[in-house]
């Protein structure tokens, strides 16, 4: 997932060939009422393999109950027009719902569209009121693209530019910035640009591409890049299924406090995902 764009991406989740065990494998909406963790990593697997159907109807399960991840995740169906017609109107109302929940991800891609205009109406007001929130909760990015709000004579450097690009919809732009930064060594860029490649958002969709952007990030220590990993190694989609190795990138994105690899850890001990 995401957004990441970014964050967009963040905890999109799951796969019908995800193995959950006796309670997951043909898990149910009562099951991902029961436990979202698992809902939601499940739904992010069935969107690695493009099956964007099957996503949505997982996490329009799970935005009923107000969960902000899976409300975000429909949003961003919604923005890029993934399984169904873009309609931005929808995704903007997603976007708000899942901010107005304490999704910090939601709180950053509104932040982000009303800051640059081109895809919703500029609104520097909006712009600052959701990005402070996404700041307030640790968001670095968001923080950032307040301080050169604050700041508009600053140059900027590529990283920044292609976040302003993509949250204008000039997605293929943005992935050239992004790659340049990545380049550069921006551990950032590169996770960003992989869910690019995930989801086919500016670029064509590309899974091995996104695989090897992912494992170079989640190498030198990004957190949701790891988390992303992980569930490639847990559905053998983008690497080599492997159950060991896929607890071994989850722990490592855990320890760094990433939410979805957190939340699917406590999947993990509750014997909730096989």
């Amino acid at each position: 997932m995401f957004f990441s764009t970014s964050k967009r991406l963040l905890t999109l989740c799951t796969l019908s060939a995800l193995t959950f065990g006796s309670l997951a494998q043909d898990s149910t909406a009562e099951d991902w009422v029961r436990n979202p963790s698992m809902g939601n990593y499940k739904a992010y697997a069935e969107f690695k393999m493009a099956h964007y159907n099957q996503a949505r109807h997982i996490w329009e399960t799970l935005a009923g109950l107000g969960n902000a991840d899976a409300l975000f995740n429909l949003a961003i169906l919604a923005e890029d027009g993934l399984g169904e017609p873009k309609d931005m109107k929808k995704a903007e109302a997603l976007y708000l719902t899942a901010a107005n929940a304490g999704g910090f991800k939601a709180q950053y891609r509104l932040g982000m569209l009303y800051s640059t205009g081109g895809v919703l109406e500029k609104d520097l007001v909006k712009a600052r009121q959701y990005l402070n929130l996404a700041a307030t909760n640790g968001d670095k990015d968001a923080a950032a693209r307040l301080a050169t709000l604050a700041q508009p004579e600053r140059p900027l450097n590529e990283f920044e530019e292609a976040e302003i690009l993509t949250s204008s919809g000039q997605h293929a732009q943005a992935a050239v910035l992004y790659q340049r930064s990545a380049d550069a060594g921006n551990l950032v860029a590169g996770t960003r640009l992989a869910w690019m490649f995930e989801a086919g958002r500016g670029v064509s969709r590309d899974l091995e591409r996104a695989a090897q952007l992912f494992m170079t990030s989640a190498q030198a220590g990004n957190a949701e890049a790891q988390f992303a990993i992980a569930v490639m190694h847990r559905t053998g989609r983008g690497q080599p299924k492997d159950r060991a190795q896929s607890m071994v990138w989850l722990n490592k994105s855990a320890a760094q406090h990433y939410p979805a690899a957190v939340a699917a850890l406590h999947a993990e001990a509750d014997n909730l995902i096989d």
